[in-house]
């Protein structure tokens, strides 16, 4: 079962992918999602990051739509993350695709700036983020690597640990 901290985590990163608000993901909701992500990735291919957004919502939905009614609450995504700890390799691909996307400009690393690009797009609005950015540059030099950012992709969605960096890879936690 995940734990309060998972759960804090995870609900704002749901609350910003439930883009009318109304407490269940749905198919159009990773629509959305992949129609902001297209909209500001950097070299990676649009059609793929637009098919790995959108691929998400049938395993999800497959994994924890308990009820059948073809949307998937908070309480659902959570029975998926319980999970991910035994899928390192399903999280480490996806942030893969995700590092490709960020890295507006192409250059194999992810900057502050970009880094900013990737919280704005993820919630829909602006969002300040140079308390965090130190947090997940753990050599100091002013990006994350490929390495770096799948590190904190995994320890995000497969992690329970609060002070792991990765804990804060979406931003700050919403107290």
């Amino acid at each position: 079962m995940a734990s309060e901290f998972q759960r804090r985590k995870v609900s704002g990163v749901f609350r910003a992918m439930d883009v009318d608000g109304d407490g269940r993901l749905t198919e159009a909701d990773f629509q959305a999602l992949a129609h902001r992500w297209t909209a500001v990735a950097g070299p990676a291919d649009p059609e793929l990051l637009a098919s790995v957004m959108t691929g998400w919502w049938p395993v999800l939905r497959a994994a924890s739509d308990r009820n059948g009614d073809g949307a998937v609450t908070l309480d659902e995504v959570l029975v998926v993350v319980d999970a991910l700890d035994e899928r390192a390799d399903a999280v480490s691909a996806t942030a893969d695709v995700m590092f490709e996307a960020v890295d507006l400009d192409g250059d194999g690393l992810i900057s502050r700036s970009e880094y900013g690009a990737l919280i704005e797009t993820w919630n829909g609005t602006p969002t300040a983020t140079d308390e965090i950015f130190p947090r997940l540059d753990l050599d100091g030099d002013g990006h994350l690597t490929r390495d770096e950012f799948r590190t904190h992709w995994t320890e995000f969605w497969a992690g329970d640990n609060p002070n792991a960096p990765g804990s804060y890879v979406f931003g700050a936690l919403v107290e």
